[in-house]
């Protein structure tokens, strides 16, 4: 059984002025399309599996990443079901100069795992056996029941 801490991922994007919107900030699809990759790759070393996105559940933009700012992407798996993955993800602003963070953005996916005819697969439980997995699984639980 995987921890949540053993699913955690992070990765940085230098955002160019091709990422960009008409204000000179990342494009909103280019970050969800970050979170996706990353989200994916948490999710796959959590199954053991291909994963395939299956739903986005929420998407909460916070304020905007400039050009020539890092997008720091985190994700990890918070939650499980039969063949589902649900994966936390949030984005930081990261000034690639000073390493001064803000975050931008939180959400949370869920993924599917499938063989490789594309049937789903049963995934393993997931086991917290760390106090800062615990902090991790229990804030994502919050943002799902609203509080």
């Amino acid at each position: 059984m995987p921890t949540v801490l053993e699913t955690h991922i992070q990765n940085r994007f230098r955002v160019q002025p091709n990422h960009a919107n008409n204000n000179d900030t990342l494009h909103g699809g280019n970050l969800m399309k970050w979170l996706d990759e990353v989200g994916a790759m948490s999710a796959m070393r959590f199954a053991g599996e291909t994963c395939v996105t299956a739903r986005v559940n929420e998407l909460d933009f916070e304020r905007p990443i400039g050009i020539g700012d890092t997008a720091l992407v985190e994700a990890f798996v918070y939650d499980v079901g039969r063949t589902s993955v649900h994966v936390g993800l949030r984005a930081w602003r990261e000034e690639p100069r000073s390493g001064e963070t803000e975050r931008t953005t939180e959400s949370s996916f869920t993924f599917v795992a499938i063989d490789e005819d594309g049937s789903t697969v049963p995934v393993p439980e997931l086991r917290v056996d760390s106090e800062r997995g615990r902090e991790l699984r229990e804030r994502m639980l919050d943002v799902e029941d609203g509080t």
